[in-house]
């Protein structure tokens, strides 16, 4: 379902989230449950948030909506400028990103906000198209924790930012 602007809407994300196929002793499969939302704070608590970035709009909505389920504040970029004019004026407590931007592309990103004192130690995931063994090297060596690639498994990326923020 989509939007007369071509965009995902909130029914068809949630439609795509929860009918993810469960796979034996993964991170769907009923013998192993980890609960979507985490990190939900009390009333009168905040947020953690979350900055996601990816220069096609579906994408960058459809994880934005996924960590809003887990719990999350989330703000969204659509390009690396974006999100670094972003990241100076707000502290988030993740960043996920899409590697292949145009302009400065993840790689430069990472570096770049890798430079903000603030940003030296923020989990942050690189969820990608690209998969070449070098692409996830060369994720890892430019600032990235870790490095996802697409089409992501939701619950995947639910536990990896858990298990980067815990």
């Amino acid at each position: 379902m989509l939007t007369p602007t071509g965009t995902m809407t909130d029914t068809a994300i949630r439609a795509v989230l929860f009918s993810y196929p469960l796979m034996s002793g993964g991170a769907g499969d009923p013998s192993n449950p980890v609960p979507l939302v985490r990190d939900v704070p009390e009333l009168g608590e905040d947020k953690p948030r979350a900055l996601v970035v990816d220069d096609a709009p579906d994408v960058t909505e459809m994880i934005a909506t996924l960590m809003r389920y887990a719990g999350y504040d989330v703000v969204m970029a659509f390009s690396a400028a974006q999100a670094l004019d972003t990241a100076r004026r707000d502290a988030f407590d993740v960043v996920i990103s899409d590697i292949g931007m145009p302009g400065m592309n993840g790689y430069e990103f990472a570096q770049a906000l890798r430079a903000f004192p603030a940003y030296e130690d923020v989990p942050m995931i690189a969820v990608t198209g690209f998969t070449m063994y070098t692409d996830r090297e060369r994720a890892l060596n430019s600032g990235f924790n870790d490095f996802l690639t697409k089409p992501i498994n939701p619950m995947d990326l639910i536990e990896l930012v858990k298990r980067l923020r815990d």
